[in-house]
Parts: C-alpha cells; structure tokens; sequence
C-alpha cells in the first residue's frame, strides 16, 4: 500500500538533524518545506523563540499536513555557575519555542495533521553540565503527552528522542563518555515513523 504524500514544514532543516530529517523525508516522496533562522538557507526565515516570527512564517508557508522540528538550543554549564538567565534561555530556546511551534499551528493545520517535536537522551540519562538540557527534554516530553489528548480532530504529536549522533562526537569531546553514539539517520527515520503512522502521545526513543 503507497503512503500519501505529505507537504511537511521542517523547522531547524539544517545542521546534522535536520539535512538528515529533510533527506529522509524527500526519500519518501513527501513535499518538505524548509524553516530555520538563516537568511537564505531555507524556504522560509523563522526565529522559533519569537512568536510573532512563528505567525509570520505559518502565513508564508501556507498549508502544510505535518510540522517536524529539528531545532532548539540549550546552555550547558555546571550547576553551580548557572544563571536565571540560562534556565530561562534553555526553555525559551527548546521547550517554549517548541509548544509556539504547536500553539499556533494547531488551529491552522487540518485535522489529520501531525507534530513531531525533537528532545534527546538526557531527559533520562543526566550529564555533567547538561541539567537545563534535562530539564527542558523533559519538559518537552511531558507536554507531548498531555497535548496528545487535546488537539483538535485527528492532529497528532510525538517526540524524537536520541542520544548522541555518531557524526556529532567530534563536537562533544568526551562530554557523552560511555554513551552508545548512533548514525543520525536512525534518528530521521523516527521522524518518518512519526510523520506517517497513526500514534500520537509518544517518544520515539532512538539509542
């Protein structure tokens, strides 16, 4: 049986996550239109911790069956040395961005659309430094589960959560020592899992 094909928004579709997501995508013949906050990289300039940015790029954008997001920053730094300012920056910059991204779509995507959010490893598996990183995967996480059983009509919305990407361990150093690093395309091909199955309210753990 042929998969409908999707006109899929990808936020963040550049850098390691996102060039494999959009790859993944278009593989299976789904439409992907481009989002990220580099003039010029994409179909369509978005800051995600901006709402107003958010409302502008839905408009340009148009009709779309699915939103994945690929983007989303935290600090990392020791506890002792964070600031209020850095938890907020680290929410702000994953997880309120990300529930904006749902907010307004929501309301503009037909029912049968889905949303695939991105947290990581650490909402389960603490690191030195990364503990807004904890805090806001698990923020993420919890409020994929209880949006699941509040968007409109049929919408859905899942998380992709992996641990380190093999092609990303030259930049960590040895802050995931002893961790099992993956091929980022494991990763994509839980956003395809999300995009064109039926479950909703669930993390897609990739490790």
């Amino acid at each position: 049986m042929s998969t409908p094909k999707q006109r899929v928004l990808l936020v963040g579709a550049h850098g390691t996550l996102g060039d494999a997501v959009a790859t993944a995508l278009r593989a299976r013949g789904h439409e992907v239109v481009t989002a990220s906050r580099t003039v010029g990289a994409s179909d369509v300039r978005v800051d995600i911790t901006d709402p107003e940015s958010v409302r502008e790029m839905y408009g340009a954008v148009g009709a779309v069956d699915a939103v994945a997001v690929a983007a989303g920053s935290v600090p990392w730094r020791p506890l002792g040395e964070l600031t209020t300012a850095d938890v907020r920056a680290g929410l702000e910059g994953k997880a309120v961005s990300q529930i904006e991204l749902v907010r307004q779509g929501a309301p503009r995507l037909p029912e049968h659309a889905s949303f695939t959010l991105i947290t990581g490893i650490l909402a389960r598996e603490p690191l030195l430094t990364g503990s807004v990183a904890a805090l806001v995967n698990g923020a993420v996480e919890a409020f994929v589960r209880a949006a699941a059983i509040e968007l409109p009509g049929r919408q859905r919305i899942n998380a992709v959560s992996p641990t380190v990407f093999t092609e990303s361990m030259d930049v960590y150093g040895d802050t995931f020592a002893g961790f099992d690093p993956v091929p980022v395309a494991r990763a994509a091909n839980a956003y395809v899992k999300s995009v064109e199955g039926r479950r909703t309210g669930e993390i897609f753990r990739v490790e």
